[in-house]
């Protein structure tokens, strides 16, 4: 979402060490959780119409859906289903979720592929009146959610995804996020080179968290040089920044109690090498809790998923 990483967002990731931290971490969340607060008040300003349409019961398989390009709900944002001040409080949810650059780029994001928020759709699982509830937005390229800070050992509330409609990379909005990662290639040597490059991505939506005996491919960023880690470190900070600092937190505690840096690796697909030059646009960052896979060709999908507890 952003040229360059804040250092507000990551502020206190170092102290994250392990599951205890998590605990202190979400407990801190639920304390000062204004996206949770305004989807309270969303949830509050419901109809009986809307709330028929728009709720469902915590643990609903749609929740946990991954999909560049679904809406959830029938109801688009813009229609008259919805009042205004339900709208504002959509946007207002939006930029509790993410830092002021993000939010920007996200609305850009929005009116580049279908024309703005207002063709997106939202539903809320559980209840926002007991602390265990999701509220999801979905359309093209976009999965996002905000919780209650509930324990569900899983960054962002599950899975989300990220896209761009622009086939052009310099102009796609998320090229610099492969710009990035491409740095860490470049800084390899011919041999760990040839370990980090894959032939074939596998399937863009298969995101699972594999757990610790998980079959990973690419290069073990536990087998880098301790500048060639230094700067993974500084990539995923880097990919994090757009997200609100409560949410970069729990996804790096999160990857760190599942075994930290050391644990990821890092693969470079050969196949979607756009104009044949070697900056890789699909790549996949991964390791027991951690998966971050990135379709640059022939545009962006890149589907996070950060949690504690293995899936299928």
């Amino acid at each position: 979402f952003i040229q360059t990483a804040g250092t507000g967002a990551v502020a206190g990731v170092a102290a994250l060490t392990g599951l205890a931290d998590l605990d202190r971490l979400r407990a801190a969340m639920a304390e000062a959780n204004s996206a949770a607060s305004a989807v309270q008040e969303f949830y509050a300003s419901l109809t009986d119409r809307q709330l028929l349409t728009l709720c469902f019961p915590f643990g609903d398989p749609r929740q946990q859906r991954v999909h560049a390009n679904w809406n959830i709900t029938e109801p688009r944002i813009g229609d008259e289903f919805y009042s205004d001040e339900q709208r504002e409080l959509v946007n207002q949810i939006l930029r509790n979720i993410t830092n002021e650059d993000g939010f920007e780029r996200l609305t850009r994001q929005m009116e580049d592929d279908i024309g703005g928020v207002e063709e997106f759709s939202v539903a809320i699982f559980g209840d926002p009146d007991n602390g265990r509830f999701q509220w999801e937005l979905t359309g093209r390229h976009l999965t996002l959610r905000a919780d209650g800070a509930y324990e569900d050992k899983a960054a962002f509330g599950g899975p989300i995804v990220y896209g761009h409609g622009e086939e052009d990379p310099p102009d796609n909005l998320y090229y610099p996020h492969t710009k990035q990662v491409n740095e860490v290639f470049k800084a390899l040597d011919l041999t760990q080179m040839q370990q980090a490059l894959v032939p074939r991505a596998p399937r863009e939506t298969a995101v699972p968290i594999q757990g610790p005996a998980g079959n990973f491919s690419g290069i073990r960023v536990a087998d880098m040089s301790s500048d060639q880690q230094e700067l993974v470190e500084k990539t995923i900070k880097y990919l994090l920044s757009p997200f609100r600092a409560e949410d970069v937190d729990e996804a790096m505690a999160t990857m760190k109690a599942g075994g930290g840096f050391d644990s990821l690796r890092m693969s470079f697909y050969e196949e979607g090498d756009i104009d044949d030059d070697r900056i890789w646009d699909m790549w996949r960052i991964e390791g027991p809790s951690f998966v971050w896979h990135f379709r640059g060709s022939p545009h962006v999908h890149a589907y996070i998923n950060i949690a504690a507890t293995a899936t299928s």
